[in-house]
């Protein structure tokens, strides 16, 4: 029997919904994993070798995504970077799930941002401990409506790009993902048991920069509808 709301000490937080583009009904979302430095350009820009090592995963909150389509500048920071990204959506779930079958696990898609505090990722780095300060804050994820992958199919290529105040900072091609879609989802499930309402991140291409309040963020993925959002 499932528990209700009248036995728990303090009201239970609400399931984050996320929107789907012409839907009414929501994507109930579980856990946000997203991939480092999945781009060969971005490894190199964050003073890493771009080879294909093994990847590498963090999370962020649920409550931590946005779809309002504005970012509050955040608390004890002066250097938020924009990290666009392409979200990958499961339907479906499970542990050591193969390559193969992995697509077949994948609702939909959507633009993403993972907005960092990069000063304190910084020193978190230094000091050898985890990035959770500096990448899983209020607000830290913006995000556009989930598009089915029965209408958009599985992006594979295609021209990633953000531009702030109309000028374009980074550019790249989702064939450039180090870690495909498939290759991320299997690996995650080799260390997680993945389940329906899961998010991957699934990396950012080169040109990340900072932010300041009264930009405009533009997000750009072909195929999908233009994201905007404005930092506050």
């Amino acid at each position: 029997m499932s528990p209700i709301a009248s036995e728990y000490v303090v009201t239970p937080p609400a399931i984050v919904g996320a929107p789907i583009k012409g839907a009414e009904q929501l994507f109930p979302v579980r856990r946000v994993y997203c991939i480092g430095r999945n781009y060969a350009a971005h490894a190199i820009e964050m003073g890493h070798d771009p080879d294909r090592e093994p990847p590498f995963f963090f999370q962020k909150n649920p409550d931590n995504l946005d779809f309002s389509g504005t970012f509050p500048y955040p608390a004890k920071t002066s250097d938020v970077h924009h990290e666009i990204e392409l979200v990958v959506a499961l339907k479906a779930g499970g542990t050591n799930i193969a390559i193969e079958d992995a697509l077949a696990h994948v609702y939909g898609y959507a633009l993403g941002l993972d907005m960092t505090r990069r000063d304190l990722q910084g020193e978190m780095k230094k000091m050898g401990r985890p990035w959770e300060i500096g990448k899983a804050f209020e607000h830290s994820a913006p995000m556009g409506p989930i598009v089915q992958a029965s209408e958009i199919g599985h992006p594979s290529t295609g021209r990633i790009e953000l531009s702030v105040n109309d000028k374009v900072r980074q550019t790249g091609d989702l064939n450039q993902l180090i870690w495909k879609i498939p290759e991320m989802i299997a690996y995650l499930s080799e260390y997680y048991e993945l389940a329906a309402g899961d998010l991957v991140f699934s990396g950012t291409p080169a040109g990340v920069a900072a932010v300041e309040k009264g930009d405009v963020m533009v997000c750009k993925i072909d195929g999908f509808d233009n994201f905007k959002v404005a930092v506050i």
